[in-house]
């Protein structure tokens, strides 16, 4: 198995005395670690910095698993503008959120992210074999698998779209959204996260792609072509649950727990977490919140927000203004509301350790998830998880792809709605115990039945050929 990403699972940093590394995070590291340490391989990944032979050394030596291999990609000053803050995110991700007023079709971001993933294609090429499977990971390389296929590799390629896809109305704004969906039917499988995403691609495919036909392939959707064949279906990313789980109940998450419960006394915590970005909704949610305090103001010094905004794309103007519009908001309602030991709003804008934030989940009331457009949405996943007492209230945005399998039990809002927003906040604090122990057990079985390893399993059945399933997934049956 060779897994190719935009970014190892790994973050690095330089200090007087040389590099440092430590293993990063998340559900899909968790994911695809087992399947490689039973099958071996390779995960191929741009380091975050720049060149440096000392540290492709450490990174292939010292620093790769027993069983498999870092193989580590270094990008050029100006590839890493135009790649990655330039076509990656100045186009594809606002694009792709539905969101094409953002965009900035620069053609030389263009020539970037056409280049790199050839690049990615050569650093692949000088690894793989005739047996190797290749799984592809999200936007930035969905150019990989014709970039491969122009070398003459014949392998099993198969990709994972993490966020999601637009219908054909907003991704025509695209002027090579031809040559990207062609790039594309290069894949042998492709996974997208919801339903909805993969009819959209479908349905780009059949307006632009007028020689390939489409048929259906049990759940899934085949996409023949004269080339080859291409399999596309739903396959819903997840979390480790039992690990969420488990660690909730354990000794430093439960001792940080008392202290936020001690720290809050008897006020009830909303909490929000989230990456800065403007698909997330957070001014919405602010503003949903302030007009929950006005229309119930006996609410007020009984209820607090908790904000965690992990910083993310600073170098892009476009994030430091949604900072300052954050920061602003927050103020002026601290400003407005708040009384004698009593701040309507905490505010933290920094990483935040895994074990205070899953003790966070377990202090909160109700967590506020309610982003404009999102992939999947794992917070809203790992609060479920996370909440052991089986108490608790998921208010969930309709846009996020979480909302497919929780809407049933979550309070599902639309998050341009604030005045609606305002009114279920209310709704989720007054709600009996009994109904949150009914809501919250349904979605905490579901995701036991549907976790991380489910979806790395249901993937790879389709991505693997037969012949290889037991020896590389064997550890999932």
């Amino acid at each position: 198995m060779i897994i190719v990403s935009n970014r190892l699972p790994i973050t690095i940093a330089a200090d007087p005395s040389g590099f440092t590394m430590k293993p990063s995070n998340g559900g899909l590291v968790s994911a695809l670690t087992p399947i490689l340490n039973d099958s071996g391989g390779h995960w191929v990944g741009w380091t975050g910095t720049d060149y440096d032979e000392q540290l492709v050394d450490l990174i292939r030596t010292r620093w790769s698993p027993e069983s498999y291999t870092f193989v580590p990609l270094f990008l050029s000053g100006f590839d890493k503008t135009c790649f990655y803050q330039g076509c990656s995110n100045e186009i594809f991700w606002p694009l792709f959120h539905g969101l094409s007023s953002r965009c900035r079709f620069d053609p030389e971001y263009w020539k970037s992210y056409r280049r790199v993933n050839a690049q990615f294609a050569s650093v692949v090429g000088t690894i793989e074999n005739d047996t190797d499977v290749i799984w592809v990971h999200d936007y930035h390389l969905m150019l990989l698998a014709d970039a491969m296929r122009r070398r003459s590799s014949q392998q099993r390629i198969a990709y994972f779209h993490h966020i999601p896809f637009p219908p054909p109305d907003i991704f025509e704004a695209l002027p090579w959204r031809v040559e990207v969906l062609r790039a594309l039917m290069r894949f042998n499988v492709i996974g997208f996260q919801t339903p909805r995403d993969t009819q959209n691609f479908i349905a780009c495919v059949r307006h632009w792609l007028s020689d390939m036909w489409v048929s259906p392939l049990g759940e899934r959707m085949l996409v023949q072509t004269d080339d080859g064949d291409t399999t596309v279906g739903t396959y819903p990313i997840s979390i480790d649950y039992d690990s969420v789980s488990s660690e909730s109940s354990g000794t430093e998450v439960s001792r940080i727990f008392q202290a936020i419960k001690e720290g809050f006394g008897d006020t009830r915590i909303i909490l929000g977490v989230d990456r800065l970005d403007y698909t997330k909704g957070i001014p919405e949610r602010l503003t949903a919140f302030q007009r929950m305090l006005e229309q119930y103001p006996e609410l007020r010094g009984r209820v607090t927000l908790v904000q965690i905004v992990v910083p993310s794309r600073e170098e892009i103007p476009e994030y430091t203004d949604l900072r300052l519009r954050i920061e602003t908001m927050i103020s002026q309602i601290n400003g407005k509301y708040a009384d004698l030991g009593w701040v309507p709003i905490h505010f933290f804008y920094r990483s935040i350790p895994r074990a205070e934030l899953i003790a966070f989940y377990r202090a909160a009331q109700i967590a506020l998830v309610t982003p404009l457009k999102d992939g999947m949405n794992l917070v809203a996943k790992e609060f479920c998880a996370a909440r052991v007492d089986k108490r608790g209230v998921l208010v969930l945005s309709e846009f996020a792809g979480a909302a497919c399998e929780l809407k049933h039990h979550a309070l599902v809002v639309n998050p341009h709605d604030t005045e609606r927003m305002a009114s279920v906040l209310y709704t989720a604090l007054r709600m009996e115990d009994t109904e949150q122990k009914m809501r919250m057990e349904s979605m905490r079985s579901h995701l036991c039945r549907h976790d991380v390893f489910r979806w790395a399993r249901t993937f790879t059945d389709d991505a693997i050929p037969a012949q290889w399933n037991n020896r590389i997934v064997g550890n999932f049956a």
